[in-house]
């Protein structure tokens, strides 16, 4: 199928969106002070004592949701969808990527130029799977694709599910230099942002203790990651890699039950939300609408079950642009693409 630009896409449907779909969703800035009393008021009932013991997973899954649920809320003030001051973005962004301790000045290189200005582009996307020659020449890739990614069937893949977004999070800051190359004043920036929120749950681990802190804050971070890399892995990895940013060949949007989108902030819109990634999802279902009445043969989405489900059953190296495989055993499967 050919290839369109975004900008082709653009160009066609922003006229057709009125001016208030581009306002900064302001509103969106009381999900904060919910979720923070919500994470708050968890942590003091689990180290104060205040549960019996069989609520405590419970809170603690709570507390894991509210954390998922910031993400969601950083991600799109970084973009631009919440607040339009840089200063009032990177506050919000900071305290929404708390949980994962993540850098709005390493994410907004990582994520928002990068990524989105190269979205499953070979060798430029830093969230790009490998080529199979890449899997070949290094060890390190074969090891966490074999072990830790989901996909071919190995169970072992929910480790990426628990740990991915932490774990390439941490990877990003250590090598940001290269990889995205980033500056030197930025990087330390970048390196103090990180180390700050570090500071944070450290001061929590020590006023709260090691037991409370397993479950106000190890624990739910494992959840948060489990529901961010929910989303991420189905994002892209099952989609071809593209010389051309076309969103709707290289991105999937999925479904998920109104209570997920209403927590995750409609986040499943994804490949609206590469159209006009500085727009609120929340006028997200409308640019579906648009979408499905010129490009219905080009749109591509399913339920966040049934991707995850794909994910497991395919695999996370690209034979070339359009085919995954399995270099241990050598199966291969399609990318996903428009029928």
């Amino acid at each position: 199928m050919e290839l369109r630009p975004t900008s082709a896409y653009v160009h066609e449907l922003r006229p057709l969106l009125g001016p208030e779909t581009f306002a900064p969703a302001h509103s969106r800035l009381l999900w904060l002070p919910l979720h923070l009393a919500l994470i708050a008021l968890g942590t003091v009932a689990v180290a104060a004592g205040w549960l019996p013991w069989p609520l405590v997973p419970v809170v603690s899954l709570a507390i894991g949701v509210s954390f998922g649920g910031i993400t969601f809320l950083g991600h799109e003030a970084l973009h631009g969808g919440v607040v339009r001051a840089r200063w009032a973005r990177r506050v919000v962004g900071w305290i929404g990527f708390l949980p994962f301790v993540v850098s709005p000045r390493l994410w907004v290189l990582w994520h928002n130029r990068e990524h989105h200005g190269h979205t499953n582009e070979r060798g430029v996307d830093p969230d790009m799977y490998p080529m199979l020659p890449d899997y070949h020449r290094s060890r390190v890739i074969r090891v966490v694709t074999d072990r830790f990614a989901l996909g071919a069937r190995r169970w072992t893949g929910v480790l990426s599910l628990l740990f991915g977004f932490s774990g390439q999070s941490s990877q990003m800051l250590i090598h940001a230099r290269h990889r995205l190359a980033m500056s030197v004043p930025d990087h330390r920036v970048a390196v103090a942002e990180t180390l700050l929120g570090v500071a944070v749950w450290i001061a929590v681990a020590i006023l709260v203790g090691p037991l409370a802190f397993l479950f106000v804050f190890v624990l739910p971070v494992m959840v948060a990651n489990w529901i961010v890399m929910a989303y991420i892995l189905t994002n892209h990895g099952l989609s071809p890699m593209t010389a051309e940013n076309d969103p709707l060949i290289n991105s999937l949007s999925v479904t998920v039950p109104r209570l997920a989108e209403w927590i995750s902030l409609g986040f499943g819109h994804h490949v609206e939300h590469h159209l006009f990634p500085a727009m609120s999802t929340r006028h997200a279902p409308r640019v579906r609408a648009l979408i499905l009445e010129r490009w219905p043969e080009r749109y591509q989405s399913m339920p966040l079950g049934q991707a995850l489900l794909a994910l497991h059953r395919t695999a996370r190296i690209y034979q070339d642009d359009v085919t995954l495989i399995d270099p241990r055993s050598g199966a291969v499967w399609p990318a996903l693409r428009p029928r």
